[in-house]
């Protein structure tokens, strides 16, 4: 029997984004393909009622402390029960620790330090730092991430593995037109026509800039609303007061953190998914956007163009202009839509968890030896 132990810790919160849902769809896709001799371990801080249903094959500890759980809890408990390998989904391995890979998801605060409070800059650096050294193996979700690790840090190219993420089975375009317009009347948006962010807010994701693009190009005669879908991050207030500076933040809806359920539909039901962040590790709502439909508009920047392909509008993050102009190409070109839907769906079905998973596995298994 083999045994992997895993910091399940993201997964338990009750809004799951980012890292969390790459902790909790990994999950559940290791215990899906796992052969019957490995056995997962599965450590929480509390909320274990938020994994995914796991098989008899996975035990859960709920081995609970408020503060400092990764090194004062997770790691020494870890080490103790000796497993072949402990897998930390998240950035952080335990100060105390037994065989270690860790999945290192971006260095957006090197690339963008602005972004970034500086004490959190601080804690970034040096986690990295840490789990560079200590780990027994890394792995990130896209050569981008990769690449800036080499660069930046001097990482061994041979110690990381990347693993592209995937893309939950619940985006796919809604069958029934009704569902989408339930939703869209839902949160206020059967007005216009409107554009959709989903992600945290934050400066990192470059909403100051699309908000100024919309304001561009209402003023040149568009109709468009900006929908902004997702919690509040570090840096939030400058970014929500923008509309309002600008006179238009009736044209601006931040509806807060939005549920799973309706996602697919707010996406459906979308003129254009724009994600033109500054830099992202992976960007799984570009993958998301595309398997609902929604032609995209996103980055030349970081991962982006990588996970993109051909099937979205590329434009600088910096350039308010482009991105303005991105925005009325879309409303100007039904079959420039219709072709980045086409391709989108097509490029969405690249990326799946279980492919994610057998990869995670590959490595779990060959750093237990």
């Amino acid at each position: 029997m083999i045994v992997i132990d895993i910091d399940a810790s993201r997964v338990t919160v009750a809004q799951r984004t980012g890292t969390e849902r790459y902790s909790y769809e990994l999950i559940a896709a290791l215990d899906r393909i796992a052969p019957s001799d490995i056995h997962f371990r599965l450590y929480v801080n509390g909320r274990r009622d938020q994994l995914p249903p796991v098989s008899e094959r996975a035990t859960i500890h709920d081995i609970r402390l408020p503060r400092l759980w990764t090194h004062l809890r997770l790691g020494p408990t870890s080490w103790r029960a000796r497993p072949h390998v402990l897998f930390v989904p998240a950035h952080v391995v335990p100060l105390l620790h037994p065989p270690t890979v860790v999945t290192i998801h971006d260095v957006g605060y090197r690339a963008f330090p602005e972004t970034h409070t500086a004490r959190r800059r601080l804690e970034l650096e040096l986690t990295t730092r840490w789990s560079l050294r200590a780990a027994r193996h890394v792995i990130t979700i896209s050569h981008a991430t990769k690449r800036d690790l080499i660069n930046w840090y001097g990482a061994d190219p041979n110690r990381i593995t990347v693993t592209h993420l995937g893309c939950s089975s619940i985006f796919a375009p809604p069958a029934d037109p009704r569902v989408v317009a339930a939703v869209t009347a839902h949160y206020g948006l059967d007005q216009r026509p409107y554009l959709l962010y989903i992600g945290t807010v934050q400066p990192r994701k470059n909403l100051s800039r699309v908000i100024d693009a919309l304001a561009l190009t209402i003023a040149a005669g568009y109709d468009l609303d900006l929908v902004i879908a997702g919690k509040r991050g570090w840096l939030s207030e400058p970014i929500e007061r923008r509309a309002g500076e600008l006179g238009i933040a009736n044209r601006v809806h931040f509806t807060g953190f939005v549920a799973d359920a309706d996602l697919p539909a707010l996406l459906a039901g979308a003129l254009a998914f724009v994600f033109p962040s500054l830099y992202e590790g992976f960007g799984m709502p570009v993958v998301e956007a595309m398997a609902c439909g929604t032609p995209v508009i996103t980055s030349t920047s970081s991962s982006l163009p990588e996970i993109a392909g051909d099937a979205a509008l590329l434009v600088d993050p910096l350039d308010t202009n482009a991105i303005a102009a991105a925005i009325m190409r879309l409303s100007d070109d039904q079959d420039l839509r219709a072709t980045l839907r086409q391709r989108g769906l097509a490029r969405a079905h690249l990326f799946n968890w279980e492919t994610c998973a057998r990869q995670t596995l590959a490595v779990l298994l060959q750093q237990s030896r």
